[in-house]
């Protein structure tokens, strides 16, 4: 462990995948902290501890439907119980968006979105404010850059990371006098696993290389190239630890300059 920004420090991370979640666990342990990975899919957990335990790193892994109350309360509990605290809590559940126009975007779709990405956070950071506050601990919500155009086909996700947004400056506002931190990152395009399989069926519908398809989207950042899931992952644990002590109810953009807030 190299990196001493988290030293000490209890992190739980909800939300993890291959990807951004992957690298958020990593980066975190990376930084001396203990990590809490939490998702419906044990299996995956399961991975991405091994890989911080082969690091060296400490992991509690605990299978957790942000949706349901009790779930995200046997959390915080196996939390206590085996770190004994908990000093940052990182809200990346993510909900496949429609894509289709709002219009003719399913009712239902639109509410299963909220209903993961707002009210589970909400649910989560409800449940993490007692023990966040004796920390005097952040919680930072991964959010989008859909918060910065109207572009088609992005409606309800938009709908929703803006509900996001807002709850969290609310948030920022109401728990700022217990000394805990709310703040954002919100990453553009970032260059995954799934993301280079979505620009491979780019490539084929247009006829085009997958490199063409990256140089053209890069284009239009002022870097010239898409942000990796590692550098999204140090937004967050900059915003999770102490170096950003006076930071709070702002948003961090992770995109190479693609858009400017």
């Amino acid at each position: 462990m190299n990196n001493a920004l988290l030293a000490g420090k209890v992190v739980v991370v909800s939300g993890v995948g291959p990807g951004l979640g992957r690298s958020i666990c990593l980066e975190a342990a990376a930084a001396g902290a203990r990590v809490v990975l939490a998702a419906r899919t044990e299996s995956r957990l399961k991975e991405v501890a091994a890989e911080i335990e082969a690091a060296g790193g400490e992991t509690l892994c605990a299978p957790t439907d942000i949706t349901d109350d009790a779930a995200v309360a046997n959390l915080v509990q196996r939390t206590l119980d085996t770190f004994g605290r908990i000093d940052a809590l990182v809200n990346n559940a993510f909900a496949v968006p429609s894509m289709k126009p709002l219009a003719r975007t399913d009712f239902q779709q639109i509410r299963d979105s909220l209903d993961l990405t707002v009210l589970g956070g909400l649910r989560m950071t409800q449940a993490f404010t007692g023990p966040l506050a004796e920390t005097e601990g952040a919680v930072v919500m991964i959010n989008s850059a859909v918060l910065r155009h109207s572009e088609p086909r992005y409606g309800s996700y938009k709908v929703a990371k803006s509900a996001l947004l807002a709850m969290s400056q609310t948030l920022a506002t109401e728990l700022g006098e217990k000394g805990i931190r709310v703040n954002s990152v919100a990453p553009g395009y970032i260059w995954s696993d799934q993301l280079k399989w979505y620009f491979g069926e780019v490539a084929e519908k247009y006829g085009i290389t997958v490199d063409q398809v990256y140089e053209q989207t890069a284009a239009r950042s002022d870097l010239k190239r898409l942000p990796e899931p590692d550098e999204i992952a140090r937004a967050v644990v900059f915003l999770a630890s102490s170096w950003s002590s006076a930071i709070t109810g702002q948003t961090l953009d992770v995109n190479c300059g693609e858009y400017h807030a």
